[in-house]
């Protein structure tokens, strides 16, 4: 069947309630029923909740073969408890187990192993890069793995869709009865927003630590109500590599020009007024642009009202400053943030829930006035892609993209018009991960283009005299520069399945067909 995008989706996939992608506002107002985690209660009083270690935090938990497990991934390329755990599993024999975790990047590539072993034959993430990527995209995996936003993760657990046995959440710090935060040990990631679901919802949750503090541990991220084990590992994680390059502030010129082209488009629009609201995504001249927006407000005496998603240092400074009234944290890109948060006047955490569950009566991300976000491709539908590359193995992840660009009253996207000897901007994205109905604006180093449907926001950077092209003419730029690519081959066969944030089908990924070189 045909969805909204133009996407071919598979008969076999439109299972058990499952339907294609029909448009952003297709589910506006539906209703559901949350569902529930299986507790014990513990009515007798317990001194504490620490285990031996992870084995027998495991067994105590009663893991079988064929249960779903869940991680966070707030340590980002610096995370060991994927792995810890994975091993302990491995050890123990297990098989059949589905991952369910809010992202997967290469720190965790020992999951690449446990899929051509056996023990791991499903993944439920938002991000699949590295080794596991490659071991989905080229058909290791017993089932599709399933793509989900930070939004749509969330409403899939609440609505059962995804049903967690275990949660194992590593924690900075911890108090021996769960009251679990992100702060106050020895390696800090700042928030844990992303496990808060994952907490309340999974029937057991085991929090991993290597630093155990006097209880009670606030404040805390993760509640000890929620929390049955305690486990005192030497070491969670790696703080300095939780700013990959990725997340960094960039000095590329050709970035910064982008960033501060993006920055004055913003000024022209309506809603570049005193109170405005702000998000940015993972990538350089995105995290940029905040910088240009200084100037921009210093010069017209007004100031952000807040900020939501993931926090950098700069963001931080602006906030000190008192050019941000509030910052609304998710997930934290550096230790500025991190040492930032809770101890900032108006720096504060939130949960992925009230941030962008689209299913929520409502969320952060539905009062944005701007986002600004990466992309690997952009069609000339001003369809994204951002998590599978040129090659279609999947390396990246929709995160909170599609959410984000839905709920803005301006999604601008900011890209390089080629990378390499790859154009950004395209006829067809190889996986559609944020549907171009949610794109406004496509800011590259040749150019800017507006989305057709926005006649508003092409009147407004009219009248400030800011030039712009249509998206036809940025593709024949970047075409005439390095040539019309390729298709990439696949096979039929379905690797992963995109789902868009409502749960609906919005592309699927193909297993990848070997390169064959001729001569």
């Amino acid at each position: 069947m045909r969805n909204a995008v133009g996407r071919e989706i598979p008969d076999e996939l439109l299972t058990g309630g499952r339907e294609v992608f029909q448009g952003n506002a297709y589910r506006d107002g539906y209703t559901y029923t949350k569902v529930g985690p299986t507790v014990r209660a513990s009515v007798m009083s317990k001194e504490t909740k620490v285990v031996a270690d992870i084995r027998a935090a495991i067994e105590a938990c009663g893991m079988k073969d064929g249960m779903t497990i869940s991680f966070h991934h707030h340590f980002r390329d610096g995370d060991y408890i994927v792995n810890q755990v994975m091993q302990v599993i491995r050890e123990l024999g297990l098989r059949d187990i589905t991952v369910a975790a809010s992202s997967l990047g290469s720190a965790n590539d020992v999951l690449a192993q446990c899929i051509e072993e056996g023990i791991v034959t499903g993944i439920q993430t938002s991000g699949i890069r590295g080794r596991i990527g490659e071991a989905v995209s080229t058909g290791k995996l017993k089932t599709p793995a399933i793509l989900r936003t930070h939004g749509g993760r969330v409403r899939a657990i609440e609505c059962g869709e995804v049903h967690i046995d275990v949660a194992f959440i590593g924690a900075s710090s911890s108090d021996e009865f769960g009251n679990a935060s992100g702060k106050n040990g020895k390696a800090n990631c700042g928030c844990l927003s992303y496990s808060d679901i994952d907490a309340r919802y999974a029937d057991k949750v085991v929090v991993i630590t290597d630093t155990l503090v006097p209880f009670p541990n606030k404040p805390a991220s993760i509640s000890c109500i929620d929390v049955d084990y305690v486990v005192v590992v030497d070491e969670i994680g790696n703080p300095k590599k939780i700013a990959s390059a990725a997340a960094r502030i960039t000095d590329n010129p050709r970035d910064l020009k982008i960033a501060e082209k993006c920055a004055e488009i913003m000024r022209a629009t309506p809603y570049f007024k005193d109170g405005f609201s702000f998000q940015t995504g993972v990538g350089g001249p995105s995290i940029a642009t905040t910088l240009f927006l200084k100037k921009y407000m210093e010069e017209d005496g007004i100031k952000m009202g807040w900020i939501v998603g993931g926090i950098s240092t700069p963001m931080v400074e602006l906030l000190k400053e008192g050019l941000i009234g509030q910052l609304a944290d998710t997930q934290d890109f550096d230790m500025g943030a991190i040492e930032s948060l809770n101890v900032t006047p108006g720096h504060y955490e939130v949960t992925t829930s009230e941030y962008a569950n689209p299913m929520n009566k409502s969320a952060y991300v539905d009062k944005l006035d701007f986002v600004v976000l990466a992309a690997l491709e952009v069609d000339v539908d001003f369809n994204v892609n951002v998590i599978t590359g040129s090659d279609g193995i999947l390396r990246g992840a929709p995160g909170g993209h599609p959410d984000t660009a839905n709920g803005a009253k301006c999604t601008i996207i900011v890209a390089p018009l080629v990378r390499g000897r790859i154009p950004t901007v395209c006829d067809k994205v190889v996986t559609i991960s944020t549907p171009g109905e949610s794109i406004d604006i496509l800011v590259t180093e040749y150019g800017v283009a507006v989305n057709p449907k926005r006649a508003d926001l092409i009147a407004a950077l009219d009248e400030a005299g800011v030039e712009h092209v249509t998206i036809q003419q940025l593709r024949d730029k970047a075409y005439s520069m390095v040539g019309v690519p390729d298709p990439v081959q696949f096979k039929d066969r379905v690797v992963a399945i995109m789902e868009a944030r409502d749960g609906t089908i919005l592309d699927v990924v193909r297993e990848i067909k070997p390169y064959s070189y001729d001569g």
